[in-house]
């Protein structure tokens, strides 16, 4: 059986009864209550915060997703200042609140400045602090945090700056990726057959001012378990990124940004039971050293044929846009946009104190993934 025919049979096994992902503990949306909307001077800081919606020559899609938070903000009802650049926060903003966004700064681990800054003034800000963006950030760190809490990884190792050399990697591989170890939509990653090809983008990665992380290729389809803030971390459906054609390839930085027409991303459900239970377990065992944050995502590769499972990264602060997973995952089970972007938000100004209350409706959540049950 072929790549593409083991990913059509993952998809085609016979779910009966028809299954549903595992009901969340925390089945209530949040709302920010009507004074509280009108009281709170908020911030929304991000690159294209002022860019209109028109896609951008180099961050693509990003533009439009900026573009839309802001606008979602402002549709909840709230009062909302934007800014674009690093600067805005030298000084202290007149806001109670920042929604950070200025994720690619133009220099390595530019995500940890925003929030640096604004824990310098004291200000309470959307997302997770700068110590936690930063180890989510570093990829063999957070693999190192798997190994630890028992999650299985693809093997690895890591070259920093300044190394005098890059070793061969000291376990078995048939092809090897490397990319840089705090890169984003897939900026800079190479799949080599052979080692003098992997070192030449290693050394050509490190002289561009990045580290390097090498890992073995681990085939097939990429899972990921969106996490949101609620009452406390709710784990929204598993969804799989399932190609029509490429499969196993790299995405591009190109593709994952709309700089090319790729169409829409092929997501699906993860509609397994066993599959699902595996991906909440291994989730949860993350959760302890990543808690409290606001929203993110953790992210697998899997192959049916053998059953391997194996952690590759998690994403705090991730992508937002309507299009892109996690509010996939929040649609699939009835969950609007604007009323996940409202939750994310009302689950952090109550977490952080800047309000005392929120509203949560009389009845728990029952749209419970009709989508996936079909």
């Amino acid at each position: 059986m072929n790549v593409r025919q083991r990913i059509e049979a993952s998809l085609a096994e016979p779910h009966a009864p028809p299954f549903v992902w595992p009901a969340s503990p925390h089945p209530r949306l949040l709302k920010i209550r009507d004074g509280d909307k009108r009281r709170l001077r908020m911030m929304f800081l991000a690159k294209h915060a002022l860019g209109g919606g028109a896609p951008d020559a180099v961050d693509g899609s990003h533009a439009v997703y900026h573009h839309e938070f802001l606008s979602t903000l402002r549709e909840i009802g709230l009062n909302v200042a934007a800014a674009n650049s690093y600067e805005t926060l030298f000084d202290r903003p007149d806001a109670d609140f920042v929604v950070p966004l200025l994720n690619r700064g133009g220099f390595v681990n530019s995500e940890m400045l925003a929030p640096l800054l604004l824990r310098r003034h004291n200000l309470p800000f959307l997302g997770a602090s700068p110590i936690l963006r930063g180890l989510s950030d570093d990829k063999h760190l957070m693999k190192c945090v798997a190994e630890r809490r028992g999650v299985p990884v693809t093997p690895w190792m890591v070259v920093r700056r300044g190394q005098a050399d890059i070793p061969r990697p000291d376990f078995g591989w048939d092809r090897l990726v490397v990319k840089p170890n705090a890169s984003s939509a897939s900026w800079g990653v190479k799949i080599c057959a052979a080692w003098d090809e992997a070192r030449t983008h290693a050394e050509a990665l490190l002289a561009s001012g990045h580290d390097v992380i090498v890992e073995g290729y681990a085939p097939l389809i990429d899972l990921a378990v969106p996490v949101i803030g609620a009452d406390g971390p709710w784990l929204l459906p598993g969804f799989g990124y399932y190609p029509a054609d490429r499969v196993g390839e790299v995405r591009s930085y190109e593709e994952k940004r709309n700089l090319v027409d790729s169409g829409e991303d092929p997501l699906e459900p993860v509609r397994d039971a066993g599959l699902a239970e595996r991906l909440e377990q291994h989730v949860r065992a993350l959760l302890p050293e990543l808690w409290p944050f606001d929203y993110g995502r953790c992210e697998f590769r899997y192959d049916p044929a053998s059953g391997d499972l194996n952690f590759m990264e998690v994403n705090l602060s991730c992508n937002l846009w309507s299009k892109k997973t996690i509010s996939r995952s929040a649609r699939s089970i009835g969950v609007s946009h604007a009323e996940l972007v409202e939750t994310i938000l009302a689950h952090s100004l109550l977490r952080q104190g800047v309000i005392e209350s929120v509203e949560r409706p009389a009845e728990p959540l029952v749209r419970h993934c009709e989508t996936i049950a079909a």
